[in-house]
């Protein structure tokens, strides 16, 4: 007998984007479950943030074990999470410095900061940073103007000025736009808001050459693709560069709020002061950290979500085959489908309302699905979401 469905009342929560009227209430791995028992195989995961999937058991239990110990001791005091983790991220990296921030917009903000400040000691004061069309760096208005999303221009204006917009993987574009006050180029490896779209090894090749040249700092943004989700640790050592300044957020916490801004020595210039946050770096978040980063360093782990992201993109490619549509694109666990028509925002909404199990995927374009699946997914689950989605085609067809 059929579960009934349960009214819910959502008056006091404000509104910001438009929701099913169901209630996530519990999730283990790649499956999470709504208020009326409902499953779904879940390919958002937070979008790309649980990283481990839903419940990890090392997350739980680092939660578990730190909170009896100590969950927040003020960012005036080191606590042994916080040089625990800083020690795991600068061991397997170039970098230097880590400042803990809780989102990823935080840590770009704290980027941007780091840059203006370098500019002002090394550059005469130089404060522009170069960045792409389509991209996307957070939500405050440091960062919205920093994007280069469609529209996002004129929904806060007037925006924080100094992000001139070039053009992802075209160098001369950025070229054009440097000045004496160009201090930096932000760049996201993999522009995913944007759509999916991988930066090229030859032009990042050629960006860090340039900005070496030019002495003009290089900042990763890996918010979306770094920790493990291309199949290396980090999204530039997939490309064998080496960036100056770095930022993670989403995957780096596997849920939690946590986020990290990265720098070589050379580039880390802050003096006390400059940069703060009440909860940076505090010891709860810190811990979880620690498992994210052991969980995905673990022999054959990085190897494994390789392997994933080729038989994703085998799935994904049997289905622009059979439907006619335009291919995939994307590295590692960080994927899109090319449907060649607006239909994206459709096949969200049927994948998630099927039943007796629904599908959870994403279309940040109209003309195209995302795939951000846990780097932990199996083989199985993957073939399941490719084999829901053909049904769904065949629907759409």
């Amino acid at each position: 007998m059929n579960k009934p469905v349960q009214a819910i009342d959502t008056h006091s929560v404000m509104f910001i984007t438009k929701r099913p009227e169901v209630i996530m209430v519990e999730g283990k791995g790649s499956w999470i479950t709504d208020n009326n028992g409902k499953r779904y195989l879940d390919f958002l995961q937070g979008w790309a943030v649980n990283c481990l999937g839903h419940s990890n058991l090392g997350i739980v239990s680092a939660l578990n074990t730190q909170a009896k110990k100590l969950i927040n001791s003020s960012p005036a005091f080191y606590n042994e999470p916080m040089i625990g983790l800083s020690n795991l991220l600068t061991g397997n990296s170039c970098f230097d410095k880590v400042f803990f921030a809780s989102s990823g917009a935080e840590a770009n903000e704290g980027a941007i900061k780091l840059a203006r400040k370098w500019g002002q000691l090394n550059k005469n004061g130089a404060f522009e940073i170069i960045t792409f069309d389509h991209s996307f760096h957070g939500r405050t208005l440091a960062t919205m103007s920093a994007s280069g999303k469609p529209g996002w221009d004129t929904m806060f204006a007037p925006q924080v000025p100094g992000f001139p917009k070039a053009d992802l993987n075209d160098l001369e574009s950025v070229k054009k736009l440097v000045t004496d006050k160009t201090v930096a180029v932000m760049i996201e490896p993999i522009q995913g808001e944007g759509g999916v779209i991988p930066a090229t090894k030859e032009f990042m090749h050629a960006l860090r050459k340039f900005t070496k040249e030019n002495n003009i700092l290089l900042i990763a943004d890996e918010v979306q693709a770094g920790c493990g989700r291309t199949g290396t640790l980090f999204a530039y050592q997939h490309y064998g560069i080496e960036p100056d300044i770095m930022t993670l957020g989403k995957g780096i916490g596997g849920g939690v709020p946590l986020a990290a801004l990265m720098a070589t020595d050379a580039a880390a210039c802050f003096v006390p002061g400059d940069q703060g946050g009440t909860y940076n770096g505090n010891p709860l978040m810190t811990a979880v950290g620690i498992s994210v980063i052991e969980q995905l360093l673990a022999p054959g782990f990085l190897d494994s979500v390789k392997a994933k992201g080729e038989l994703l993109k085998s799935e994904l490619l049997k289905l622009s085959a059979e439907f006619n549509l335009e291919g995939e694109r994307g590295e590692g666990l960080l994927r899109a489908l090319m449907l060649g028509k607006d239909i994206g925002g459709k096949l969200v909404e049927l994948a998630r309302d099927q039943n007796p199990e629904g599908l959870l995927i994403n279309s940040p374009r109209p003309n195209l699905l995302r795939f951000m699946p846990a780097l932990n997914v199996s083989e199985d689950e993957i073939r399941k979401m490719a084999n829901m989605l053909r049904e769904l085609l065949k629907q759409t067809a």
